[in-house]
């Protein structure tokens, strides 16, 4: 018996050790510059992320949470951190803003929040296809969202990438999207009801800020059957939102990328609805 019972003692402690061992090593930071300010790569729930952290940060450590394409657009993302903001992003590509991706967030969440002390709300940034994540989850912790900026967003993965109306989608991104969601055909996936344009309630009811920048001429990500139909139904529904079409400077991949005219009126937006300070954001 006492044979046994030492056993289990060894077991129990090896176990532990295994399990200490794998935390440490999903959470080992590996240290590097990003335009001259610290960042952290890291593993997280296995996946790849980092964070940007601002030399000087602000009260409360407000932050960015960057949905898909970290290094697209970043001038805001500079004078974001240059004020004292986080940047973060964790790695969930090819799942498309789905339960399974929604559950990596939750994760993600809690970890900056309670390893890294940020605060309880974070703004959104999606960009293209970033746009069905940070929508969804959004939708599901509308209390812990400060606002949400996005760039030619996706809004109906019938739109993009299944290309069901205005859009001519990516086939190979559908047939992975309709894996990732367990939709058996397009049949089924047509009959779902809560892509980023739908059950809006919850953000509305909670007032959570909106501002996307688009280009008119998207093909892509049609404007017509993406932005202006969430924020149509977003504002009739008592939510707070705003569009600006970015129309100067070179239109590419068929009108779906296009520079960024006013990445200081995104940087005032985010740090004005992060922060909640009612002083003028030219103070800064």
């Amino acid at each position: 018996m006492q044979k046994i019972l030492i056993i289990c003692l060894l077991l129990a402690c090896l176990s532990m050790e295994a399990l200490k061992a794998q935390k440490t090593d999903s959470n080992t930071e590996n240290k590097s510059l990003w335009k001259g300010f610290e960042r952290l790569d890291f593993k997280c729930d296995g996946r790849d992320a980092r964070l940007i952290i601002p030399a000087h940060p602000l009260p409360g450590n407000p932050w960015v949470w960057r949905a898909r394409f970290p290094d697209w657009h970043t001038k805001s993302d500079s004078i974001l951190i240059s004020r004292g903001f986080h940047v973060a992003y964790i790695n969930t590509d090819n799942q498309y803003g789905s339960p399974a991706a929604m559950t990596v967030w939750n994760a993600f969440y809690d970890y900056m929040t309670q390893t890294h002390q940020l605060k309880q709300k974070v703004a959104l940034v999606g960009v293209s296809r970033g746009g069905l994540f940070v929508y969804n989850w959004a939708k599901q912790n509308p209390e812990k969202v400060a606002c949400i900026y996005a760039e030619a967003p996706v809004c109906d993965f019938k739109s993009w990438p299944a290309a069901f109306g205005l859009g001519k989608g990516s086939e190979e991104d559908w047939k992975r999207l309709k894996v990732e969601y367990g939709f058996k055909s397009n049949a089924i996936a047509k009959r779902y009801l809560d892509n980023p344009m739908d059950n809006l309630e919850s953000l509305a009811v909670a007032k959570v800020p909106v501002l996307h920048m688009i280009g008119l001429e998207d093909k892509i990500v049609p404007p017509e059957e993406n932005t202006f139909t969430l924020i149509d139904r977003y504002v009739k529904l008592g939510g707070i939102a705003a569009i600006v079409s970015c129309t100067q400077g070179k239109q590419t991949l068929e009108g779906h990328h296009f520079p960024i005219e006013t990445p200081d009126l995104v940087a005032d937006f985010i740090h004005y609805n992060s922060v909640q300070n009612c002083r003028l954001i030219n103070e800064w």
